[in-house]
């Protein structure tokens, strides 16, 4: 290996002590006590740039983005590589862990993705990166790190508390953790673990205890674990892949354990992928400058359904072979426990796949419905500018058929950002992750958008939320307005999305009253099925609701609780003193016309703060003028106009008030 150099400017008294302090941090290529082994090829670790860049931590505030009604989640910045996982048990708690400055992160959230907490165990003195995470089927978190040795942390309530580290197996890369996660059968809540150079090892006490059982060759870095039935035995089968060859030519070798881990068979070895994206001079694959690798991602199906047991591969290589083509995403099945794979199949269903590249594939198999998630790294949209989105798709169908590919991203990030020199080993991540529950999955990410090591994510299928409004004043007694919540889109949601509605904070007195109905009429309604389609939000305040500015908050919710999405309403609520017309009003306002819907009259309220004159029109949706309520001079004050539709057929209606500079128009909607 070479040794790294580093030159410093440095004069005066300053420039020696930054010398000296310098030297502590990088001799040998150390910081913080890990020895970065950067220009060996076969080593797949955050390199000293990286850490360099992302290791002094940040003051950043994970947040929702939202464009398009579509949410990412913000999860923070870190320093790449994700790996999450689901309860089996309770699909709204999620876990990810992922690469961190000086080591890594733990990320948990128990309200399905909404908000995620930074709560990190205990970490062993030696952990550098490479965060893996499984549940078992009793529902016990299992999170370990690497790499000098593979360290499992248990927690029993979602990461909120961890227990003390325990080595699993020795080795120096790219280590991985599985469990047998149906609860049921002679192997039910064994843990699995691997590292490079080989060592696999085995729990049988939910990773309390550890034992090394087998310890072949993995040359290459990124050994695999999938765990499913033998047969009608639920956890009877393990699946052990390593990585061998060389660089350019990588050979998958599948073995099969059907006694809980304890014994192998090698069944198959498979050289089904040669380069992605180009071979750079430092012999690293890279997409536009970053690395890469052809890692054989597996799982296996645990449902009783027709394709219980079938072991699934997904990679990324090029086609055309060769350096310099482009990489797409493949999977191959085997229905013998690795002994024999079915043909290649390609996942991403672009119309010209040779034109961009698709690289970085994850997968998670549903465990009661063996539905397989798959999402990957896709510059299809902006493939000359290496414009980057994630996509994604699913199978039921047993890896013969996928559903469309789907635009998790609502952003197109340049990929790298930060950018990477050329015939480097620049890293911005080895890995991705999706997790998958009956419903849908949660898709997290290496996100580029903003140029650092943000953590996003999104859930798929999905949908879109969107409020017709996202402001109001109301007065804090017997006052009421409606709000349209919609579905407006979806990406392949085909299911009940379940809406409420609560406020914050609850006011000393008085109450809100938030009722959903029928977008049409005032049945109540609080779920929507068919999409695009919208209902009705109803928010009355009564018995004297305090001036103040309150939040209204409305939750959508997929029947299982994901996807989850939320919008608010910030609601001004004010108490005026003044009498009705003839007092003098706080200020110009327009109300929202009630009832609404209406059929065949309604009322119109408004209020002005000084005398002028008034014009009150309603126009149909083409803005032809239909009706003139008012339009003379009035005293300051506040009014109420009656407006009789008799002559009108049903539909949407605007109502505009002018006076002096104010103008303000609402909606309205007629049904006969």
């Amino acid at each position: 290996m070479k040794t790294k150099k580093y030159k410093f400017n440095a004069k005066g008294k300053f420039g020696i002590l930054l010398l000296l302090i310098s030297s502590v941090i990088f001799f040998q290529g150390q910081y913080y006590g890990h020895v970065f082994r950067d220009d060996d090829p076969n080593i797949e670790q955050p390199t000293l740039e990286s850490v360099m860049t992302n290791g002094s931590g940040n003051n950043h505030s994970p947040s929702i983005v939202t464009i398009d009604d579509f949410d990412n989640f913000d999860l923070g910045i870190d320093n790449w590589e994700q790996n999450g996982t689901t309860n089996p048990n309770n699909p709204s708690w999620f876990f990810f862990g992922v690469n961190g400055g000086s080591g890594q992160n733990a990320r948990t959230s128990t309200n399905a993705g909404l908000n995620f907490t930074l709560i990190n165990p205990a970490y062993h003195s030696s952990t550098c990166c490479d965060p893996w995470s499984s549940y078992t089927g009793s529902g016990v978190l299992i999170y370990g790190s690497g790499v000098n040795g593979q360290y499992i942390y248990r927690s029993t309530n979602n990461g909120i508390n961890w227990s003390t580290p325990v080595l699993s197996v020795s080795g120096n890369d790219r280590n991985h953790v599985s469990a047998e996660y149906t609860g049921t059968g002679p192997y039910a809540n064994y843990v699995y673990a691997a590292i490079t150079p080989g060592n696999f090892g085995r729990s049988t006490d939910e990773g309390l205890t550890w034992t090394t059982t087998f310890s072949p060759s993995n040359t290459q870095p990124g050994a695999y674990i999938a765990v499913g039935p033998n047969d009608t035995v639920n956890g009877g089968c393990v699946i052990y892949v390593t990585n061998t060859g060389t660089t350019t030519s990588r050979t998958y070798n599948f073995y099969r354990s059907t006694n809980g881990g304890l014994n192998f068979t090698l069944m198959s070895s498979q050289n089904y992928v040669g380069f992605i994206g180009i071979l750079n001079t430092s012999s690293r694959f890279v997409i536009n400058g970053a690395r890469t690798a052809p890692h054989p991602k597996i799982a296996m199906d645990n449902s009783n359904g027709p394709y219980r047991g079938r072991l699934y591969l997904v990679y990324a290589t090029n086609d055309p072979v060769g350096s310099g083509n482009k990489p797409d995403v493949f999977l191959r099945y085997s229905t013998d426990q690795g002994a024999t794979f079915s043909s290649a199949i390609r996942v991403n269903d672009n119309a010209s796949p040779s034109a961009s590249d698709q690289w970085f594939p994850e997968i998670s198999c549903e465990r009661s419905t063996g539905k397989l998630y798959i999402h990957w790294y896709d510059d299809r949209n902006d493939p000359v500018n290496f414009g980057v989105d994630v996509y994604a798709t699913y199978t039921t169908t047993g890896g013969a058929t996928f559903a469309p590919n789907q635009r998790v991203t609502n952003k197109t990030f340049l990929y790298p950002n930060p950018p990477c020199a050329a015939n480097t080993n620049c890293y911005r991540g080895d890995y991705t992750s999706i997790a998958g529950n009956a419903n849908a999955a949660f898709s997290i990410w290496g996100d580029h958008r903003n140029g650092n090591a943000l953590n996003m994510g999104a859930f798929f299928p999905d949908f879109a939320m969107r409020v017709s409004q996202t402001s109001d004043t109301l007065y804090g007694t017997n006052d009421s307005a409606f709000y349209y919540v919609s579905v407006p889109a979806v990406k392949l949601w085909d299911k009940t999305a379940k809406f409420s509605a609560t406020v914050t904070p609850t006011p000393a007195s008085g109450i809100f009253s938030m009722t959903l109905l029928n977008r049409l009429s005032n049945i109540a309604k609080d779920s929507l099925t068919i999409y695009p389609d919208s209902l009705r939000l109803k928010i009355k305040t009564s018995g004297g609701v305090p001036s103040g500015s309150y939040t209204v908050t409305i939750k959508a919710n997929g029947t299982n609780g994901t996807p989850v999405h939320t919008r608010n309403i910030i609601i001004l609520v004010t108490n005026p003193v003044g009498i009705i017309n003839n007092e003098t009003a706080l200020d110009f306002r327009l109300y929202q016309n009630y009832p609404n819907p209406f059929n065949p009259s309604t009322k119109i309220n408004y209020e002005l703060r000084i005398t002028n004159y008034v014009s009150l029109k309603v126009f149909d949706v083409l803005g032809n003028e239909v009706a003139l309520l008012v339009n003379e001079k009035k005293n300051a004050g506040k009014y109420e106009v009656e407006f009789n539709s008799a002559n009108l057929s049903s539909g949407v209606y605007f109502y505009e008030l002018k006076s002096g500079d104010f103008t303000d128009k609402k909606k309205m909607l007629l049904i006969k």
